[in-house]
């Protein structure tokens, strides 16, 4: 599983992208909070997912769980303060940052140029591409299988600016959340959906007749996925991007992939082609 990735190798692109978030911006209103004011407060309050299993998502206890979630929840106590979870979903995630409602997002954000125009992003803790699930009955191997069909996706995700861009022939039935684009596809409105290969592959496990064919594994380009704040706010985002840094010493992230995902993906899964240590793609 994810052996793909080892074939994809890194964008000068993305690098400019990830270096542009750690550029000095000037001081603007509006930034966020700051982490002295975060700490006075005694809370942050981090946007995630609340139905992207296993990355982000409420338990039957209705609390939230998640790799996304266990990262936030480290932030948290090394700030000293308690954090509030607030659902996003995939189209809002700049906006709960411009508007103030959150402090940092975590929610499966893919780093792209057009977002890091409106957003900071924090250093990588993710790599991720494209996948595709589709029935086992009728098992999509390559994306042109989808033409002149309906593909699944949620609504402001990188999974719908590629197949906008490079499969026009491609219907697209599109969601708010990512539960209701399951739902469409258990219930046959589609011939596949996807997002992240992770997460297809993680859903195709749990829902055995179900698959993600070879060929529709590793769609695209390898991505980063990275923590968000607001737009010039230096502060927040030197905190974090030293935290990432000091996670990478005691392997963190793989720590939280064997606390979060191993029990998903199997005990054969390959952590190095998702998880990401100390910022460092």
């Amino acid at each position: 599983m994810f052996k793909s990735f080892s074939k994809i190798t890194k964008t000068v692109a993305l690098a400019a992208i990830l270096t542009a978030s750690l550029s000095p911006l000037s001081a603007k209103s509006k930034t966020g909070r700051t982490v002295a004011q975060i700490k006075k407060s005694g809370t942050i309050k981090i946007a995630v997912f609340s139905d992207k299993k296993p990355f982000g998502y409420v338990d039957e206890k209705g609390e939230y769980q998640g790799y996304d979630v266990y990262y936030g929840n480290r932030i948290a106590k090394d700030l000293g303060v308690k954090v509030k979870y607030v659902p996003v979903e995939a189209a809002n995630r700049v906006e709960v940052l411009t508007t103030g409602k959150v402090d940092l997002v975590l929610a499966n954000f893919t780093v792209t140029p057009e977002r890091a125009e409106k957003v900071d992003f924090v250093l990588p803790y993710m790599k991720v591409a494209l996948g595709i699930v589709s029935p086992k009955s009728a098992l999509i191997t390559d994306p042109a299988q989808l033409n002149r069909k309906t593909l699944i996706i949620a609504k402001g995700t990188t999974a719908e600016s590629y197949f906008s861009k490079n499969y026009p022939e491609i219907k697209l039935l599109k969601f708010d959340q990512y539960s209701e684009a399951y739902n469409a596809l258990l219930d046959g409105r589609g011939d596949g959906l996807s997002t992240d290969n992770t997460e297809v592959l993680a859903w195709a496990i749990e829902n055995p007749s179900f698959a993600v064919g070879a060929g529709a594994d590793s769609i695209g380009s390898l991505d980063a996925i990275a923590g968000a704040v607001t737009k010039g706010n230096t502060d927040l985002l030197n905190w974090l991007n030293n935290e990432i840094a000091e996670l990478g010493k005691e392997n963190f992230f793989h720590k939280n992939y064997e606390a979060t995902l191993r029990t998903v993906y199997g005990a054969d899964s390959d952590a190095d082609s998702l998880v990401v240590e100390g910022g460092k793609l």
